[in-house]
């Protein structure tokens, strides 16, 4: 199956839904913990964006990343700098920040195919994968032709572009 139909297939379909390398797998029902958290990421990323007064925007889960012909990523949050969205899409442009909570059950897909998938679009200049069990985020950036990593549990964190500075502490529903 292609994007295309997989985005029609998805407007008939209850649930939630991604699509990977041509094949539909739904997701799972989330833990409390996992929502407290991805609700904290995309509240940090919309504070940051605020403070500095930028035209990006955050999308909650629930828009289509479309990462190449045959897979589509619906990440926990994003950050949209292009023209804003038409009210009804259910496509997001490739964006400059994905992130991900990881959960017990779609760690290694979170850490593996879909943060590689993420790097194909070449919009894409930060990856946060913020694990809820354990105050740890893992961030990946574009640097050039190499994506660097570093695992943060403190302090701050630069999100550049688009320039935001986040609080590691607010990114784990701890506030």
């Amino acid at each position: 199956m292609d994007v295309d139909a997989f985005l029609a297939l998805s407007a008939t379909v209850p649930g939630r839904h991604e699509l990977v390398d041509g094949e539909v797998f739904a997701r799972a029902p989330e833990r409390a913990r996992h929502a407290r958290v991805r609700f904290a990421v995309q509240s940090a990323l919309d504070r940051g964006l605020r403070a500095l007064g930028s035209s990006c925007e955050i999308l909650p889960d629930g828009v289509t990343v479309r990462i190449d012909a045959r897979t589509a990523s619906e990440p926990d949050a994003l950050v949209d700098c292009g023209p804003r969205m038409d009210p009804d899409a259910v496509e997001a442009p490739p964006p400059v920040i994905v992130g991900e909570v990881l959960s017990p059950g779609t760690r290694s897909v979170d850490a593996g195919a879909k943060l590689a998938g993420y790097f194909l679009l070449p919009s894409v200049v930060h990856s946060l994968l913020v694990d809820p069990r354990r105050p740890c985020l893992i961030h990946h950036r574009r640097a050039g032709a190499a994506i660097e990593t570093r695992i943060v549990s403190e302090g701050s964190l630069s999100l550049d572009p688009p320039g935001i500075v986040l609080a590691v502490d607010d990114l784990f529903g701890t506030r």
